[in-house]
C-alpha cells in the first residue's frame, strides 16, 4: 500500500473515523477538507443490501441533479429527419445516423459523454455495441437514452442527469457535483440520489436496504454517514 500524503493526514486528522455524520454535516466537512487546486468532484457512495447477482436485485436508474454536476456533457444523438432537427435544437453537440456509427467503427471516434438514440435507428447502432457498451456509452431504455422524445433527453443530460447502476459488491458510486457549489447544493443533490435509490429498491430485497453511505472528494478521505439519517432524509 502506498505512503499516505501529508495533506491527505492533515484531513484523516480532521475526521472522527467512528462517527456516523448526518449527510449535511458530512458534506460540509467534505468539502472544508478539499485542499486541491482544482475544483474537486464530492461523491456519494451508498452500500445496498441487495445481491447483484439476482437479476431482481440489479438496481439501476437515473437522477438529474437539481444542480447539476458541474462539467460540460458532449451528447451524442444518433437521429434522422425532424427527430435530428429536434436533437440540435435541444442543443445536441454531435447529430448523425450512418456516418456517425460508420465513423466510431472505423475510426475508433469517441469525442462524446452520452449517446442518446431513437428506436428506429438502433439496428443501426447495435452494429457498435461493443465499442460503445464496455465505455457505458450504448443507449439503453431502461435509462431514457433510447426514445423517440430526444429533445428531452438531450434537454435532462444536458442539466445534470446521471446515471447509477449497483456494483458487484453492492456498492453504488453517484457525483454529486463540484466542491464550488457549496454545502447547500450538494447536500440538495444528494438528498435527490438518496430519493432515486429508495424508489429503485427493488421488491425482493429484504432487510435494511441503505446499509452504509460514505461521502468523499476527488482526492479527500471517505467520511461515513448515518445511514438511519440519510433514509430518512430521502423519504
Amino acid at each position: 500500500m502506498g505512503q499516505v500524503g501529508k495533506r491527505l493526514k492533515t484531513a484523516y486528522v480532521q475526521v472522527d473515523r467512528n462517527a456516523r455524520y448526518l449527510l449535511d454535516e458530512a458534506i460540509a466537512l467534505a468539502t472544508k477538507l478539499a485542499a486541491c487546486k482544482f475544483d474537486e468532484t464530492v461523491e456519494m457512495a451508498v452500500r445496498l443490501g441487495v445481491d447483484p447477482r439476482q437479476a431482481d436485485q440489479n438496481v439501476r436508474g437515473t437522477v438529474v441533479l437539481p444542480h447539476g454536476t458541474g462539467r460540460s456533457v458532449r451528447v451524442l444523438v444518433f437521429a434522422k429527419g425532424e427527430k435530428e432537427r429536434e436533437a440540435r435544437e435541444a442543443g445536441a453537440d454531435i447529430v448523425g445516423g450512418e456516418e456517425l456509427v460508420k465513423k466510431i467503427a472505423d475510426e475508433g471516434w469517441l469525442e462524446f459523454d452520452k449517446a442518446v438514440a431513437t428506436p428506429d435507428l438502433m439496428s443501426l447502432v447495435g452494429r457498435i455495441g461493443k465499442v460503445l457498451g464496455p465505455r457505458g456509452l450504448m443507449p439503453n431504455p431502461k435509462v431514457g437514452t433510447v426514445t423517440f422524445d430526444v429533445g428531452k433527453a438531450v434537454a435532462e443530460l444536458k442539466a445534470g442527469k446521471v446515471e447509477y447502476r449497483v456494483e458487484k459488491a453492492g456498492i453504488v458510486h453517484v457525483p454529486l457535483g463540484k466542491v464550488s457549489f457549496g454545502p447547500t447544493r450538494l447536500c440538495e443533490n444528494a438528498t435527490a440520489v438518496l430519493s432515486s435509490l429508495m424508489k429503485a429498491k427493488p421488491a425482493s430485497a429484504k432487510g435494511n436496504y441503505v446499509l452504509s453511505v460514505s461521502i468523499s472528494t476527488t482526492m479527500g478521505p471517505g467520511i461515513k454517514v448515518n445511514p438511519l439519517a440519510a433514509r430518512a432524509l430521502a423519504a
